[in-house]
């Protein structure tokens, strides 16, 4: 229970110097200068983020929603969504297929034996027999749980890939569009950032509410 609060506490501490850099940087540079620098490193910026989010989904353990913020920020809402929308796809893909190829043992290599009371929990909710509550628990913070999770039972690929592309295509942009419209000042961007964020929110606590009932 303390090895898991220290995570938690380290994954929040992560995010929190991750933004607060980015909030010195834009009033150091300012958003314009900024952009420019990202610019000029090409291909290598939103390579990088790429990465970030990326290894945050396959090893849990690391802090995930920053990128997003990070992506919209620095890339803009179109150029930031995609990429963090690219990765995801292709991590939430690797996760299922190594749970399903390898099961619990390499699971807990890469998520670790404190969280894997999280994925036997997701694993036995019968997620495969609900399509609607499995692309649910997709679109929450635990996302990066439920791919392994999910990988462990019988789900045929066919019913897990609309689900993942429903998920990404719903919870993603509220959080990109919050970066975006933080840093560029966007009133409008930034309100419909808080509105999907609330949406994303009332579908966490269902899914936490059914995750808890017997």
């Amino acid at each position: 229970m303390k090895k898991r609060s220290l995570v938690k506490a380290l994954r929040f501490l992560a995010a929190v110097l991750l933004l607060a850099f980015v909030i010195w940087a834009v009033n150091r540079y300012g958003v314009a200068q900024l952009r420019a620098q990202v610019e000029q490193l090409g291909v290598w910026a939103p390579l990088g983020i790429f990465l970030l989010r990326f290894t945050s989904v396959v090893i849990p353990a690391l802090p995930g929603t920053a990128y997003s913020v990070l992506a919209g920020g620095l890339l803009g809402f179109t150029q930031g969504l995609l990429i963090i929308c690219l990765a995801d796809l292709c991590s939430c893909s690797i996760s299922f297929a190594l749970s399903r190829r390898y099961g619990r043992s390499v699971v807990q290599y890469f998520v670790g034996a404190s969280f894997m009371t999280r994925i036997n929990a997701l694993s036995q909710r019968h997620l495969e027999n609900n399509f609607f509550l499995m692309t649910g628990f997709l679109m929450t913070g635990f996302f990066d749980f439920v791919c392994y999770a999910v990988g462990l039972t019988k789900t045929p690929v066919l019913k897990f890939a609309p689900a993942l592309v429903i998920s990404i295509a719903l919870s993603n942009p509220p959080i990109v569009a919050l970066g975006a419209g933080l840093l560029e000042g966007g009133r409008l961007l930034l309100g419909l950032a808080l509105l999907g964020i609330f949406g994303l929110a009332i579908v966490t606590g269902i899914v936490r509410r059914d995750r808890s009932s017997p």
